[in-house]
């Protein structure tokens, strides 16, 4: 028997090399298409689930590769019907997931993590203060959905309708792994769900911004713009002293034309920071380049953080400037405030 960590991890490899597998050990090639239907399609995290398969070539199986799944090792739920899953990795790294009901519009979103940690040190996120570790695998972006919708049906009878790629780490920081995640997840041969329902938010990485559009993808695409000037964006997001404006500004315009794919900027209202109508003039600047909808967050308090929630007063008169304007505006307001809702806090915990 070959050990555990020496194994190779069969769900990073492409039903190719399964297929290979299969020939050299003198096995029909259908038997690939097999494995590989229990992996992406059931959500098989053991050789010994895979029924259909005879009993000595699982034990083959489990002699030569591994299945790293993602395990559940702390649930938190909210009186608002919010749920926040703590996962630990096969290394032993904590990411979390939350999945947000809206049972009103119909409305089940899981936010999911595609990194252990964060490198971009945003001074409001809790995330921003574990150094990166790693990026997580396509398998471990996978596992979140799959475990998460699996949550949401046994909770609310309900499957999954949205994801969204907000949580730990920066998506187009781990581009790669990201999109083959994607793929797995909306794949007809994977969960088979709908990419036009996921959504990429980042802090603003203009060059990989670019790279989406000039690879097609069909995703929706958020910016986490949090303030619109420079000068306030510098302060709370040092990404933007590389990646300015300007320069998001240009990239989104060029994903835009390209694909088509709707665009968001996740606004974080901060009590006397970006929360004037100041502001609002300059966020109504940065909305005359293509549609575009706000979405304005009621901000989830961290230990530390020189920030505050600002008032529901100034929030609704921010946005009824937007909307006087004609952008289209969604308050959200804040969910899990009786649990570590904030992006972090419960993978930063013991």
């Amino acid at each position: 028997m070959v050990a555990s960590s020496l194994k190779i991890d069969i769900r990073q490899q492409s039903l190719q090399e399964i297929e290979a597998f299969f020939t050299a050990q003198g096995e029909p090639r259908f038997r690939a298409k097999q494995v590989y239907e229990w992996l992406w399609k059931k959500g098989a995290f053991s050789f010994e689930e895979m029924t259909n398969l005879p009993k000595n070539l699982r034990q083959t199986l489990e002699s030569h590769f591994a299945i790293n799944p993602i395990a559940i090792d702390k649930v938190q739920h909210s009186t608002d019907g919010t749920i926040k899953t703590r996962f630990r990795l096969h290394d032993g790294h904590l990411i979390e997931s939350v999945l947000i009901p809206v049972p009103d519009d119909n409305r089940y979103t899981v936010c999911v993590s595609c990194q252990v940690g964060c490198s971009l040190t945003c001074t409001f996120c809790a995330t921003g203060r574990m150094k990166r570790v790693r990026n997580l695998d396509p398998a471990e972006i996978y596992d979140q959905v799959l475990l998460v919708n699996r949550q949401s049906l046994d909770t609310y009878g309900h499957p999954l309708t949205n994801i969204v790629f907000m949580g730990m780490g920066e998506p187009l920081l781990a581009y790669s792994n990201v999109m083959q995640g994607i793929e797995r997840i909306t794949s007809p041969e994977g969960l088979g769900m709908s990419a036009k329902r996921i959504t990429v938010s980042t802090a603003g990485i203009a060059k990989m911004i670019i790279k989406l559009a000039d690879d097609n993808a069909q995703i929706k695409l958020a910016l986490s713009l949090h303030a619109a000037d420079d000068a306030k964006r510098n302060e709370i997001m040092p990404i933007n002293e590389q990646n300015n404006l300007a320069a998001l500004v240009e990239a989104l315009r060029y994903f835009y034309n390209k694909t088509k794919n709707p665009i968001s900027y996740e606004y974080i209202a901060f009590q006397d920071f970006n929360d004037s109508l100041a502001d609002a003039a300059n966020l109504l600047r940065l909305c005359k380049h293509f549609p575009v909808k706000i979405n304005i967050i009621e901000y989830n308090p961290i230990d530390g953080a020189p920030f505050h929630k600002a008032s529901e007063n100034r929030i609704d008169e921010f946005a009824r400037y937007l909307r006087s304007h004609g952008v289209m505006v969604t308050v959200r307001r804040s969910r899990g405030r009786d649990i570590d809702a904030a992006c972090g806090q419960l993978a930063n915990k013991e």
